[in-house]
């Protein structure tokens, strides 16, 4: 989302974030205006490392008409998300806003919207989640696969993922099957880079709601940012874009109630192609040993130029296509000046096969009066 700073008068792009405990600015963003962070002076945590970060004090946010004002940002490099989404990202909106307003955040409208702390009435259809909360929402939710078990989860809309579970839980726990193949990919987060392991568990369920085969990822926490045994791991945003969402933190309640996404498929289709955009071009990042990309010759650096007989693509319309590829997918690329074509084969990680034209994401119908309306309207 966009917001303005202090008094500059050039908006800044937002992620919001209910896994951020603060509100944070990109240290590109801040020598841009020519701001002077304070030195170094806390310690924070993210999948990919720790930091230490200075901070820009006392400044206000605008957010369309409404002013917010005494915040503290905290200095952060955003360049690699920046690459990841194909845009300039400024900052994140976290704790530091949540929590003196309640936020609704509608997915089919596209629009979030800010209301003054007080008593709310919920939409009859949906489901009341109420997390233990300090600066970062945590709940409880029941996942299934080798085992049947109670998950303490961080609520992170700011994850681009289903879950997110910790090596040490997983291992623990003896949750999943064993057995079971994982597929290497690398993710990104505060910090940096590190590398995921793609499965799938059998069923996950919140309040009514109950999904299957849900894909996952795998991380060592080696940080721990998951404060492994307090959590097992953290629930993020391919699942809470399902639903319309309203956050009431003074009240330690968040209201998920069915949106239009609530059936989308979940994305299965696994290549070892990641893609950052990075000096105008669509470049391949660090490609996993044995994955298709890896099979097929693609290396870290190259640039890609279309894919299916597709170009002009923007990087996520290119993403897209690798999803929802079926089978061999052709990828043009551009190698040290040399234009070049690639076959690869992209598989999927629910059944180990090449990718198919089928439906693949079961949900169980919660009980008829829990149904949902087809959107959630504000008054």
């Amino acid at each position: 989302m966009r917001a303005l700073l202090g008094n500059f008068t050039d908006s800044l792009n937002f992620i919001l974030d209910t896994g951020s405990g603060g509100i944070s600015l990109d240290s590109g963003t801040v020598a841009e205006l020519g701001l002077q962070p304070s030195e170094p002076e806390r310690i924070i945590r993210g999948i990919g490392g720790i930091r230490k970060v200075g901070f820009i004090k006392n400044h206000s946010l605008k957010i369309g008409n409404l002013s917010i004002d005494s915040l503290n940002f905290h200095v952060v490099d955003y360049e690699v998300l920046s690459s990841l989404y194909g845009e300039r990202i400024d900052g994140v909106i976290g704790f530091s806003v949540f929590s003196r307003f309640i936020v609704k955040i509608n997915y089919d409208t596209k629009e979030v919207s800010f209301w003054t702390n007080g008593s709310i009435k919920y939409p009859k259809a949906g489901y009341l989640l109420r997390p233990r909360l300090n600066t970062l929402p945590v709940s409880s939710a029941r996942i299934v696969d080798n085992r049947t078990l109670n998950l303490n989860y961080l609520f992170d809309i700011g994850a681009g993922l289903t879950v997110l579970f910790s090596s040490e839980f997983i291992e623990d726990s003896s949750f999943l099957r064993p057995k079971k193949t994982r597929y290497l990919k690398q993710g990104e987060g505060l910090g940096g880079k590190v590398d995921l392991y793609l499965g799938v568990m059998k069923e996950l369920r919140i309040g009514h709601y109950r999904f299957k085969n849900v894909p996952i990822c795998i991380f060592n926490d080696e940080y721990n940012v998951t404060s492994y045994p307090t959590l097992g791991g953290l629930i993020g945003n391919d699942i809470f874009r399902r639903f319309n969402c309203i956050l009431n933190y003074s009240k330690r309640q968040i209201h998920l109630q069915p949106n239009s996404h609530f059936r989308d498929p979940f994305d299965y289709a696994y290549s070892g192609v990641e893609l950052y955009f990075i000096d105008g071009k669509i470049i391949i990042g660090e490609i996993p040993i044995g994955s298709p990309a890896f099979t097929a010759g693609l290396q870290q650096g190259d640039e890609v130029l279309g894919v299916n007989n597709l170009f002009g693509l923007g990087i996520n319309e290119m993403r897209q296509e690798l999803q929802t590829a079926t089978g061999s997918v052709r990828i043009f690329i551009r190698r040290n000046g040399e234009l070049a074509t690639v076959n690869m084969k992209v598989i999927s990680i629910l059944t180990g096969k090449a990718t198919g034209p089928y439906k693949n994401t079961r949900i169980r119908q919660p009980p008829d009066k829990y149904k949902p309306t087809p959107s959630l309207i504000f008054e």
